[in-house]
């Protein structure tokens, strides 16, 4: 069956807060086929770790489950799911306000969802009680001009005379 996108993966791991650093790579490794800025790759890497940290401290608490990331690149285009079957959010809305923490003991700041809603280009928030929470991004990667070169073009190779 032909794809609608360009590329796909999906990736999936425990709950585990050491995993945060291996989804955040993992995701910044498929996007960098994009060749985003490095502005665009710590905003994509920036968005993934908020959604991962929220399926972890929120979703599962203390216990552990699994943790989806699903990825697809289209243009120049990435749409990044990730997703828990966690306990839910009550109130999605209230959730995603500045400063709201269901966590205040555990000195949260609230800015999750903030956070990943400034730096990715679209952001949903899916949920139901009892089954889980998916969280959908999208970024468009700006395409560099082609008579757009770096600063160091023609110059590194400049000082290496033979």
């Amino acid at each position: 069956m032909k794809s609608l996108y360009e590329n796909e993966m999906k990736l999936e791991f425990l709950s585990k807060s050491t995993n945060e650093a291996f989804a955040r790579i993992s995701v910044a490794a498929f996007a960098s086929q994009l060749d985003p800025t490095i502005e665009e790759l710590a905003d994509i890497k920036t968005a993934v770790s908020e959604a991962v940290t929220n399926c972890i401290i929120h979703g599962y608490e203390d216990m552990e489950g699994i943790i989806t990331i699903t990825c697809k690149i289209f243009a120049s285009t990435i749409l990044i799911e990730v997703s828990d079957n966690g306990k839910g959010i009550e109130n999605v809305d209230m959730a995603k306000e500045p400063l709201y923490t269901s966590k205040p003991d555990l000195e949260r700041s609230g800015m999750g969802f903030t956070i990943m809603d400034s730096f990715m280009d679209e952001m949903q928030v899916e949920s139901i009680l009892g089954l889980g929470t998916k969280v959908s991004m999208k970024k468009v990667i700006k395409k560099k001009q082609k008579d757009e070169k770096s600063e160091l073009d023609g110059k590194i190779f400049s000082s290496f005379r033979i």
